[in-house]
């Protein structure tokens, strides 16, 4: 740095044990720099979808494409919305996504209007909530599953442990879901009022255990959950 007039040293190392840890500028209050893996992560019907992990800092807003293109390749068709946050919402991405029908939320670019109707109103906050639950995984995930507590040190092995973690998140909410069609079986047309979203939603959670093949339905029978 004094030789070359300089203020930093790319790829300089900041962890003598973790050599491939970069620092990541945040600008969050009590922390402006933070440390480790930079995740791109998707959210569909609760479960979540690991994109992207890097030790470097990228711009998440490059990576959308990709991530719906994912979504395709999975399911077999575009999604109807997607649910982002402000840096998502570049005119290439609202273009891209405009083009192949999809709809992203959050307000249009340019100078927001003087009037905006209820309807309006009332579709941008559905949005903002729908988007939140993406929030709530990363803080499942650092609370209950110790995501911010990796302790590996090789790249390799620390990956490995974030992408475990998110798998046992998927896995807790397949097990919210066997046991909500498991003690809807014993329900009785008296407690038939009580079984409604977001208590227990029969219909959703058996085409999602059909749509996973844990449930065969070919046979009039509950012998085949897996």
């Amino acid at each position: 740095m004094w030789e070359n007039k300089t203020q930093s040293v790319p790829q300089r190392i900041v962890s003598l044990t973790q050599p491939h840890i970069r620092p990541i500028v945040r600008g969050k209050a009590g922390k402006p720099i933070e440390f480790g893996a930079k995740l791109s992560v998707s959210c569909v019907d609760n479960y979540v979808f690991l994109d992207k992990i890097s030790w470097e800092n990228f711009n998440e807003s490059c990576h959308l494409k990709e991530q719906v293109e994912k979504y395709k390749e999975t399911f077999g068709y575009y999604p109807e919305s997607v649910h982002v946050d402000k840096i998502y919402r570049t005119r290439e991405n609202r273009n891209w996504c405009k083009e192949r029908g999809i709809r992203i939320s959050g307000p249009k670019l340019g100078r927001p209007p003087k009037n905006v109707s209820e309807e309006e109103k009332k579709q941008a906050h559905s949005d903002e909530c729908f988007r939140n639950a993406i929030e709530g995984k990363f803080g499942q995930a650092k609370r209950r599953f110790s995501l911010n507590l990796v302790m590996t040190k090789l790249p390799e092995t620390s990956i490995t442990s974030i992408a475990i973690t998110f798998l046992v998140v998927n896995l807790s909410k397949l097990l919210r879901q066997f046991l909500s069609l498991f003690l809807s079986l014993f329900t009785n047309n008296r407690t038939g009022e009580l079984i409604k979203p977001p208590f227990i939603n029969f219909d959703y959670t058996l085409n999602n255990f059909y749509v996973l093949k844990l449930i065969d339905l070919s046979e009039n029978s509950w012998s085949k959950v897996a």
